[in-house]
């Protein structure tokens, strides 16, 4: 249904780290870089036919997460989900919500972890049984 995800960055190398880290743990490589003719900087992480993509916001002003918005990455395995936030709180994200593991709701049994990223974006890595 997507073919790409953008969110601003209010700090990019920061953004970079934090993304290299933990959407490795999901088998994502090194993002394209790329700066606009705006001067802004773009990166690019393709992975599984869908591109994440974070961005200095192009008119300049501060990025700001999205009030009620989650970005979810699918995962292969529990452990995969506990990993993912593991290493999203270990490289400057924020664990929220409960802790990573097993969740009854109108979608069946899911396996779930909540973080926020350094700009406050707020991420799900996911696994479904």
């Amino acid at each position: 249904m997507f073919n790409h995800i953008m969110i601003g960055a209010n700090d990019i190398e920061r953004s970079k780290r934090f993304y290299d880290a933990a959407l490795g743990v999901l088998g994502v490589g090194e993002p394209l870089r790329n700066v606009a003719n705006s001067g802004h900087t773009r990166l690019f992480y393709r992975h599984d036919g869908g591109t994440f993509c974070i961005s200095e916001p192009i008119n300049g002003e501060s990025a700001t997460s999205a009030n009620g918005g989650t970005i979810g990455f699918k995962c292969t395995s529990p452990e995969q989900v506990k990993s993912f936030h593991d290493v999203a709180v270990a490289h400057g994200g924020t664990s929220i919500e409960d802790a990573p593991g097993l969740r009854d709701g109108a979608m069946g049994a899911l396996y779930l972890s909540y973080v926020r990223d350094p700009d406050g974006n707020k991420l799900c890595a996911l696994y479904r049984p």
